[in-house]
């Protein structure tokens, strides 16, 4: 064969560059309960599908104009299929230079951001190191200093927009890196092996005297379980697989199609006689929203985002008759469902993420409010609160509310668009108003109850008064509310409606007006 030579040399660099950064790092990655990046990617897509791009880049060493080593690129990169649908995922490698992009290699992790927003494929990034512009040694490399920016996060944050992104913190992820992480639709991390900080702990101990270690600085406990940094948290890395499957799953290729519908496995017209007694007559009295939910979507369609993040509310992704749909549901379990700070940016990141993926919005709504108090000031909750409505009002993606209880005050305002169509239905444990009884008695009575006789005797007498008034009935007969239905009737009139949903939002394809906010 005329090009035998170079075809073995070929087969000689690729064998070099899946060496990465040889059997003793390979070993050290292993002994820290960690993949190496190849064994991510292979345990992430299915088996065989996974095509590299950019193999060959790395720092070659010659000798008398022969090859003599190779250190390849620390980032890997290519396409490949998760259930059959073709994604494009890129991951660091630890194993070279603890994937710092002082090795990387001529803009391949910029090249995967564009391949996947041009190709309109979902991105996987699989982070672990800084993935920023390398150590301060590059100053002795390149003998000068440079001026911080970023060439590709135009093509980062137009992406937002336009395909799903997965980031996942496979291990210690510093600067840039987090932001990759960050700046995603939904983002995971590893339990005990992966740490996300803008600074590690040698930097925060020169800046700020702070004496930590990685974990105590950026472990999941701090990022999935508090600030919200991350969505999720992954007990292992096969688990972060799994999730990024299961995410990616109900969600469509990119902005251009529907979310495709999977093959129904449950009665559409199934009615749960549970649903008649899980909301409890004692309206201060909390109830097990999840199990709500999974009498009414499809059999073990939930996917959760954020559990742990701002819990008042609770964000999942579901199924109804096979349609991937967004959920959003109070939980009076924490903070009686009100509406938090923390809650609202949670409520206005998935609102985004329905909308920007014509995804139906099903809103099961408890809502009393936003929280009160002096803490909640202090977390400016009005603030974030109003951002969150303006999510709901700015979305153009069907929306449904089932209201299961309560709706109060400027938060219960926005549990739809009600300048739109508003389409809802209310359970006959409806209860509304400007504000709950319990508490607006005192407000909006306080002259006449301070001038009493006997103030507590007035004030029963005032709420049995107002109490006669609070029928979701009385609301019905003034339109006010269009339908109460039976809870049992939930699930046929919303598979019904999710049908007509996919319909309508199909003829609206394409980026919406407002961008992702990350």
């Amino acid at each position: 064969m005329v090009w035998e030579p170079e075809i073995e040399e070929l087969k000689r660099r690729l064998e070099l560059a899946r060496q990465m950064g040889g059997p003793a790092n390979v070993r050290r990655q292993h002994e820290g309960g960690k993949l190496t990046v190849r064994e991510r990617i292979e345990r992430l897509l299915d088996p065989g599908s996974f095509h590299e791009t950019g193999a060959l880049a790395g720092i070659a060493t010659y000798e008398n104009g022969n090859l003599a080593a190779l250190r390849p690129a620390n980032f890997v990169m290519g396409t490949g299929r998760i259930d059959g649908r073709r994604v494009v995922v890129g991951g660091d490698d630890f194993t070279v230079r603890g994937g710092a992009a002082d090795a990387s290699i001529g803009g391949k992790q910029g090249y995967g951001e564009r391949m996947a927003r041009e190709l309109r494929l979902p991105l996987v990034r699989l982070v672990d190191g800084t993935g920023g512009g390398g150590s301060v040694k590059t100053y002795e490399m390149t003998g000068r200093t440079y001026v911080p920016g970023n060439p590709t996060w135009d093509v980062v944050s137009q992406a937002l927009n336009e395909i799903p992104v997965v980031g996942a913190a496979m291990g210690s992820v510093a600067g840039l890196g987090a932001a990759r992480v960050a700046c995603s639709h939904f983002s995971i991390m590893v339990r005990g092996t992966a740490q996300v900080f803008i600074a590690g702990p040698p930097v925060v101990k020169r800046g700020l005297n702070e004496d930590v270690d990685k974990e105590t600085l950026g472990g999941s406990h701090i990022h999935a379980r508090g600030s919200g940094v991350v969505d999720n948290e992954a007990e292992s890395e096969e688990d972060a697989f799994r999730q990024i499957r299961s995410f990616l799953s109900y969600l469509p290729p990119n902005v251009w199609q529907m979310p495709s519908r999977a093959t129904p496995a449950d009665d559409p017209a199934r009615r749960e006689e549970a649903l008649l007694s899980i909301i409890p007559r004692n309206r201060r009295q909390p109830y097990d929203v999840r199990r709500l939910l999974a009498h009414v979507v499809d059999r073990d369609s939930l996917f959760e985002i954020a559990p742990y993040y701002g819990r008042s509310l609770v964000t999942v992704l579901a199924r109804l008759d096979g349609y991937p749909v967004g959920v959003l549901a109070n939980d009076p379990k924490f903070h009686g469902g009100a509406l938090t700070a923390d809650g609202s940016e949670k409520m206005t990141r998935f609102v985004d993420l329905c909308d920007t993926f014509h995804l139906p919005v099903v809103n099961f709504v408890d809502q009393p409010g936003f929280l009160i108090g002096v803490a909640a000031e202090r977390a400016g909750t009005v603030r974030k609160g109003v951002r969150a409505l303006s999510a709901v009002y700015q979305a153009t993606v069907p929306w449904v509310s089932i209201i299961v209880r309560r709706v109060f005050g400027v938060a219960g305002a926005g549990h739809g668009n009600v300048q739109a169509l508003n389409l809802r239905y209310a359970w006959p444990s409806g209860d509304w108003g400007s504000l709950p009884l319990e508490g607006g008695i005192e407000a909006a009575y306080r002259r006449e109850l301070d001038a009493a006789p006997d103030r507590e005797h007035l004030r029963r007498e005032i709420e049995e008064r107002l109490n006669r008034l609070r029928s979701p009935f009385r609301t019905a007969e003034a339109f006010g509310i269009e339908e109460i239905i039976d809870p049992r009737d939930t699930r046929p009139l919303l598979t019904d409606w999710a049908a007509l949903a996919y319909e309508n939002e199909a003829t609206r394809l394409g980026p919406k007006f407002r961008g992702m906010r990350p």
